[in-house]
């Protein structure tokens, strides 16, 4: 089948501030830092900001996929459903999750040739073990459903679903009855997102999306917050607990790239303008949850620029920091060091990023974000990939 929208992606250059937060920590409970341009700026990782866009556009209503190490429950929950027993609904999940994710137990029974290892659990209850490995698998509910489906029609026996006794093939056997992704994925956050899966690459699907880490365009310094808790109970005075909170404010430049036709493809060409919907609305919507109860941080877009393009990708390095405007912020500078930049950059490689559209948003008040999103649809319909063909 044509892939009519090949090459062409949204590109979103935002600008969002945030007053006192710590949106994204590192492994001290610091505000995470990069030095960019030879100056210390505030960071926010790219996977900080996926999980709270996936689980917005959950709240959207999209078919979304489920990442767990509990693959048995998934697919003992789905056997259930079909008819199986809950004996042999949780045989037929043991063995699908055995092919991807192996209990801690299993690893260390194989340095003793002669160790034997229980490795089943109460066959009346559907709590799996947490004495797994680090993997996770990403699975689509139709994906969840065709393995339920194949358990079924063999009398949920697994073995003989799975027939192969070598966990490659078995991986293999189970990626093969999936089918092709195309057309077994209804994820649209699989598609959007991504999934590799080490024990079969037939499983591994290439992400719609590029998410650079968010960083301030500015030079920032990390701060400390002393704090102290008060006992409710306890009559003696003074407190009796004291602590302290790196915490920092910053105005931000995220980055992110939408790939239409890789989006396309893995969706089989089904419901690409809702897809682009639900992202973009996550994408405004969605904030890293670090702290929110006590340093919450809820800004909204303060600038955007939004690209429609039909070649390569075109990201803003604030490499020389922004400086505070006279009277205190970084946001109207950062607007003018972002607006020329990707001006500049238009105008002097223009024939290699092919831009089909541009949008500015904030600085019009005609222009909601509902406008822009309807817009954005547009871009994901065949009548406009068509028209940019032609």
């Amino acid at each position: 089948m044509k892939n009519q929208f090949t090459n062409l992606r949204i590109e979103f250059h935002i600008l969002q501030s945030f007053p006192v937060t710590c949106l994204n920590r590192d492994d001290v409970g610091a505000p995470k830092t990069a030095i960019v341009g030879g100056v210390q700026r505030a960071r926010v990782s790219s996977q900080a900001w996926k999980r709270p866009i996936r689980m917005a556009m959950q709240e959207l209503g999209i078919t979304h996929g489920t990442r767990t190490k509990l693959i048995s429950k998934l697919v003992t929950e789905a056997c259930l459903k079909k008819g199986a027993t809950v004996e042999q609904a949780i045989t037929c999940g043991d063995k699908i999750e055995g092919i991807f994710i192996k209990k801690k137990e299993e690893k260390k029974a194989k340095k003793g040739k002669d160790s034997a290892v229980d490795v089943e659990g109460d066959d009346t209850s559907l709590e799996a073990s947490a004495d797994k490995t680090d993997t996770l698998l990403f699975l689509s509910p139709n994906e969840v459903a065709i393995i339920a489906q194949a358990c079924a029609d063999n009398g949920f026996d697994p073995d003989k679903v799975i027939t192969q006794k070598d966990a490659k093939k078995q991986a293999k056997e189970l990626a093969d009855l999936i089918g092709k992704v195309n057309e077994a994925i209804d994820a649209v956050d699989i598609a959007l997102f991504g999934r590799m899966v080490a024990q079969a690459a037939d499983l591994n699907i290439d992400g719609a999306t590029t998410f650079s880490h968010a960083i301030s365009t500015h030079k920032v310094s990390n701060e400390v917050e002393f704090f102290t808790a008060m006992d409710d109970v306890d009559p003696t005075p003074g407190s009796a607990h004291m602590g302290s909170l790196e915490f920092n404010s910053a105005t931000y430049y995220r980055y992110v790239s939408l790939d239409l036709g890789q989006l396309n493809q893995t969706l089989a060409g089904h419901s690409l303008p809702e897809a682009v919907e639900a992202f973009t609305k996550a994408l405004f919507v969605a904030v890293p949850t670090a702290r929110q109860a006590t340093q919450s941080g809820a800004s909204p877009w303060a600038f955007a620029k939004i690209f429609v393009r039909k070649g390569q990708g075109l990201q803003v390095p604030f490499e020389t920091p922004v400086k505070a405007e006279a009277g205190g912020g970084f946001i109207k500078n950062s607007i003018d060091a972002m607006s020329t930049y990707l001006a500049k950059q238009e105008k002097l490689h223009g024939s290699l990023f092919g831009k089909q559209a541009e949008y500015t948003y904030s600085q019009d008040a005609d222009l909601t974000v509902d406008d822009l999103i309807a817009a954005l649809k547009q871009h994901s319909t065949a009548d406009v990939a068509e028209n940019i063909h032609a």
